[in-house]
């Protein structure tokens, strides 16, 4: 097969294109740039310049590489950004989500692997979440994931597109220090980016009901979550899933507290500031833990990374690509 990455140049793109083409699969990406880095790629693996919107560019790509199944991360993530501006986030997910399925469709090509997220959950009050929770996203951007979902099904019943959708947890590290997370958006970099100013971490809230009173999250090496990708791609390739569509949560079924985050980044950093605490962040629910056992019994997947090698190997590319 030859699969086509969008987003591939980007955090969790590179990873993913990596990891295919170190299993003997033939990958083209197609990513804007916007966000992601050409350097990234392994080498050998052609980037194609554009948009997922580009209803043309993306049509040329499946044809002119041979395409017969999509990897399709391209997609804004930004929560606050999402609530701001809502229209970017649904012409560009949703939007960009429907320009691609069309193109596929025209193509022929009926396989997708569907970069979905824990967001389309909202704030559930399970002790773990699985894949029967009712989905009740409380932003924008989870909505976006959400209406990817259903669309991705509605046009698998409709062509025959077969799909696998992961719910991603929460993502960190890095499988090389080139491919790092180069934003500041998520707790980990967060961190990062306030001890490189001489600053405490910052915990918001620490009386929530949960065993140290802070947030408790589900957190998964980005390694692992490429992995993930992999098994999604090869369940398609075998022709499968054999109802068409699969929906599985990528997580490793263990929570992390955010001080605990806390304390694994001072230990990796070697600066150990004490954390401040500050007022709760409204919508933040107390704990978000992945059921992990559809992933291992449909997909044959299990996270291997613990979370002192998730943090120190994202400190190394941290370190890497900054001054």
């Amino acid at each position: 097969m030859s699969w086509l990455i969008t987003g591939g140049a980007g955090y969790i793109g590179a990873h993913v294109a990596r990891a295919m083409v170190e299993a003997g699969e033939r990958v083209v990406v197609l990513d804007d740039l916007s966000s992601g880095a050409a350097e990234r790629l392994p080498d050998g693996v052609e980037l194609v310049r554009g948009s997922v919107a580009d209803a043309d560019t993306v049509a040329g790509a499946l044809t002119e590489h041979g395409v017969t199944g999509v990897v399709h991360l391209a997609a804004r993530k930004r929560v606050p950004e999402s609530v701001a501006d809502p229209l970017l986030y649904y012409r560009e997910n949703v939007g960009g989500l429907g320009e691609l399925l069309e193109a596929m469709v025209g193509a022929g090509v009926r396989r997708l692997v569907f970069s979905s997220s824990a967001a389309v959950y909202g704030s559930p009050d399970v002790p773990l979440v699985t894949e029967e929770t009712p989905c009740l996203p409380v932003n924008p951007y989870g909505e976006t994931k959400l209406a990817g979902e259903w669309l991705v099904r509605a046009v698998g019943r409709a062509h025959g597109l077969r799909s696998v959708c992961l719910r991603y947890f929460n993502v960190a590290g890095a499988a090389s220090p080139e491919l790092a997370d180069r934003g500041a958006a998520n707790v980990v970099p967060l961190f990062f980016e306030r001890i490189d100013a001489g600053l405490p971490p910052v915990i918001f809230g620490d009386d929530y009901p949960t065993p140290d009173g802070t947030c408790v999250r589900d957190y998964v090496h980005v390694a692992d979550l490429a992995r993930a990708h992999l098994a999604a791609a090869r369940e398609l390739a075998r022709g499968g899933p054999p109802e068409g569509d699969l929906t599985v949560n990528v997580g490793t079924g263990a929570g992390v507290s955010v001080r605990e985050m806390a304390a694994a980044v001072a230990e990796a950093t070697g600066r150990p500031l004490t954390p401040v605490v500050e007022a709760r962040r409204a919508g933040d629910p107390p704990r978000v833990v992945a059921s992990a056992a559809l992933a291992a019994e449909r997909l044959g997947f299990t996270a291997r990374h613990g979370l002192a090698e998730m943090v120190s190997s994202a400190w190394e590319g941290w370190r890497a690509t900054r001054p």
